[in-house]
């Protein structure tokens, strides 16, 4: 068993055993990549300041997000595709959410449906919304979340139209993944995920599939879902579906102020600034150097989340202490499930949490409530002098 000690380490070992499909669907961003890749490096550029002499006994970072007790302020982000990481992987990642006291988030276009999910979980987990113009499918899928007692909608904001990812297209991404000569070749070097999905009955877009009239197999999906993501989303429809929910929203997607303060007034119970991984608008500004300006236009109006480019428990910690409530990992805890099931995903958990803590303690803190921007040394003009 190899020595895991941070992020990269389940990277690595994602990369040898997941088919290259999937690996790259979840390692890649659109067009150049660059918000992708500045999601991650912008963090570096925030330091911390180390404290000493001070009390580092009864450490804590439990914490809530939207009024929901949690371990540590990290949610698992909604992630297409996951049970093609590794044979019911939605599954696997909700188990150790559970385990772990973090909340789950289920993605639309996940494998595992979200009846599969609520019946092998015990605590209520997030159901993430794409928005789709089929307003009978749209309201049949809430009330299945509402029917397993699913906590909070996230409405994700930010993939009204689908942003071009060249890895996924030069892969020829699907799910599952098409026998050509070249993916046959990845597959014989994957024998484990392979033996995996022999073995389960999971293999297609479980809340899509045999729920949509005209779909009943993967073969008509792709073109349905091409049509199906609603381009005509816009704030009164957010409200009309918030209506039909009736609980907690999450709005996720916010990447600007201004409509961070539209997010306020529609009534979410919290938003998440996010650029999608940098998997949309490629050139966009990664989210932590957008936190601060969305923090200071609706201030305490509405509970500011962020996603986004977190591989460390010092990124969470910065975001933090930035005034963020809460904070997501898609490929963090993705990584950690195609390395090793539900305990790589653990593992992931477990990384971050023992980095935060160590790094809480050096910066002089004990408990992540009493975490502030007294930690941080932030340079001047972080999130920009833009004209």
């Amino acid at each position: 068993m190899p020595v895991i000690t941070c992020i990269d380490d389940l990277k690595r070992l994602h990369k040898q055993r997941t088919p290259k499909m999937f690996f790259d669907y979840a390692e890649s961003g659109s067009w150049t990549e660059q918000t992708f890749r500045e999601n991650t490096s912008d963090f570096n550029e925030i330091r911390l300041r180390q404290r000493v002499a001070v009390n580092m006994e009864d450490r804590s970072l439990a914490s809530e997000m939207i009024g929901v007790p949690v371990s540590m302020p990290v949610a698992l982000a909604p992630v297409g595709l996951t049970g093609m990481q590794r044979a019911d992987g939605e599954i696997k990642a909700a188990r150790a959410a559970e385990r772990f006291g973090v909340p789950f988030t289920l993605s639309t276009m996940s494998i595992c449906s979200i009846e599969d999910v609520a019946e092998h979980t015990k605590k209520p987990f997030w159901f993430q919304l794409y928005t789709m113009r089929d307003q009978d499918y749209l309201r049949r899928l809430i009330q299945r979340a509402k029917d397993a007692n699913c906590e909070a909608l996230v409405i994700t904001l930010d993939l009204q139209i689908l942003g071009q990812r060249h890895k996924d297209l030069k892969n020829g991404l699907s799910a599952p993944p098409k026998l050509t000569p070249a993916t046959i070749a990845d597959l014989m070097t994957k024998w484990s995920w392979g033996l995996g999905m022999l073995g389960t009955k999971r293999r297609q877009f479980g809340n899509i599939v045999g729920h949509v009239t005209g779909v009943d197999d993967t073969s008509q999906l792709g073109s349905w879902t091409a049509e199906q993501f609603d381009p005509r989303l816009d704030w009164g429809k957010i409200a009309e579906i918030k209506e039909m929910w009736g609980g907690k929203v999450i709005l996720k997607g916010i990447l600007d102020a201004e409509d961070a303060v539209k997010a306020a007034e529609v009534g979410a119970d919290a938003i998440i600034v996010s650029n999608h991984g940098g998997r949309q608008l490629d050139g966009a500004l990664s989210s932590i150097r957008m936190l601060d300006p969305i923090l200071q236009a609706v201030g305490d109006r509405v509970e500011v989340h962020l996603d986004s480019g977190i591989r460390s428990g010092q990124d969470v910690l910065k975001a933090i202490a930035m005034g963020a409530k809460g904070t997501y990992i898609g490929r963090s805890y993705i990584y950690g499930l195609g390395a090793m099931g539900e305990e790589g995903v653990m593992t992931a958990l477990e990384v971050i949490r023992k980095e935060m803590d160590i790094t809480m303690a050096l910066c002089g803190k004990r408990d992540i409530k009493d975490v502030d921007r007294d930690i941080l040394l932030i340079p001047e003009g972080f999130s920009g002098n833009w004209a």
